[in-house]
């Protein structure tokens, strides 16, 4: 990997930033304690760019991801998707930034038991202007023949990659996973990334994946990492590998 010093980088150059971030900074105030989850960061992330973001726990790499999804607001800073300001918008256009054009993935599937897989897609589908059919999201995270089983059911790697089938069945322009394998062992972790992988390179929807795990960063177009809220290093990969090429 080669080392770039620009926020975008050499895989950037002629690419249209998605997301433009300058000075960005996070604090949460507990009392009369103040965190610094963020200290001015400079970021931006090229359209259908696949970025992992690495580092350890408290490094500010969910606050990151939180305020480029429009879950949080930044202290200072901006933070720009688009033209949509992210840092001066109110609650109501965060809602509508979020429903339109953010896919979220997180840790836990959150899936709701007594749906099926293709019924937990589908609450997604009702809300979105042009949405894939759960079966033809289903389908892309190779999940075509489990459409009518129940969350307990299936495996943990299949409850992940039904919550990826949910996530992008309203055809966002942004894909945000947020430790997407912490709760998987290598296998099924494995699967999850080429799902992941897949929604990218078929779909050409930007992806940015938050992990503690060095190895997964070997499948990014960029790697960020992250250290006291800062971004410390941006590196290349002048060659991706597949997930089944990673170990951990």
């Amino acid at each position: 990997m080669n080392t770039e010093r620009t926020t975008r980088g050499a895989w950037g150059k002629g690419r249209e930033p998605v997301f433009v971030a300058r000075g960005l900074t996070k604090v949460y105030r507990m009392g009369e304690v103040e965190v610094h989850a963020l200290r001015g960061v400079d970021l931006d992330i090229c359209a259908s760019e696949f970025v992992v973001l690495l580092g350890p726990s408290g490094s500010g790499k969910s606050t990151l991801l939180n305020i480029l999804g429009g879950l949080d607001t930044p202290t200072g800073g901006s933070a720009r998707w688009r033209d949509h300001e992210l840092s001066a918008a109110s609650e109501a256009e965060l809602t509508r930034y979020r429903r339109e054009h953010v896919g979220f993935v997180f840790q836990f599937y959150n899936l709701i038991p007594s749906l099926t897989a293709r019924e937990n897609v589908a609450l997604v589908t009702e809300m979105a202007s042009e949405p894939m059919k759960p079966e033809q999201a289903l389908a892309l995270v190779d999940l075509g023949d489990r459409l009518d089983h129940y969350p307990s059911q299936l495996s943990g790697g299949e409850q992940q990659r039904v919550a990826i089938a949910r996530a992008i069945a309203k055809r966002p322009d942004v894909l945000l996973c947020d430790e997407p394998t912490g709760a998987l062992d290598y296998a099924t972790g494995v699967m999850v990334l080429e799902a992941i992988a897949k929604i990218n390179a078929e779909l050409g929807t930007t992806a940015a994946v938050i992990t503690h795990n060095a190895p997964i960063a070997k499948m990014a177009d960029r790697v960020m990492r992250m250290a006291d809220g800062r971004i410390a290093e941006v590196t290349v990969n002048a060659h991706k590998v597949s997930p089944r090429e990673i170990s951990w």
